[in-house]
């Protein structure tokens, strides 16, 4: 069963989405909730309600979650490269398709960001333009920039 609860957070109300005990979905806004769930905060949801509060008031600074994304095995390399930036820090695209062994894989890289199923959690904002600009955000520029400055805070 799928299974889906509602968080408050400083960017606003936050879904997060789980199947058989792992996290699968992170929604910014109510347009992109998953259909057929069941609205139910199941231990896992409690779990990462829990560890996104601490993370938004500065408390945390690694996610201990079993997550789930689908996605292409490109997608999954991508996704498990940004889940190694460090926390406070961020990498361009070209650094993250480095990482990945496809130096020319930039826009593709930006694909794979774009596509993340579990933003915050799969630090996709910490991703950012060659030149040091934000660059696109599922949630928008506004919530990636807030996310950075917040880490900024809180680095040390």
């Amino acid at each position: 069963m799928r299974h889906l609860f509602f968080y408050q957070t400083p960017i606003g109300e936050i879904a997060i989405a789980e199947e058989n005990d792992v996290i699968t979905h992170l929604c910014f806004q109510s347009k992109d909730i998953l259909k057929d769930m069941t609205i139910h905060e199941t231990k896992i949801l409690k779990e990462a309600g829990k560890q996104l509060k601490e993370y938004m008031e500065g408390k945390r600074k690694e996610f201990t979650l079993p997550l789930a994304p689908v996605g292409t095995e490109f997608m999954i390399r991508v996704w498990k490269s940004l889940c190694a930036i460090p926390y406070g820090e961020t990498r361009s695209y070209k650094e993250i398709a480095e990482s990945i062994g496809n130096k020319k894989a930039s826009r593709a890289v930006g694909l794979a960001n774009n596509r993340n199923p579990i933003p915050i959690f799969i630090p996709c904002h910490r991703v950012i333009g060659a030149n040091g600009k934000l660059v696109g955000y599922g949630g928008g520029l506004h919530i990636k920039s807030f996310l950075l400055k917040l880490e900024m805070e809180y680095k040390n």
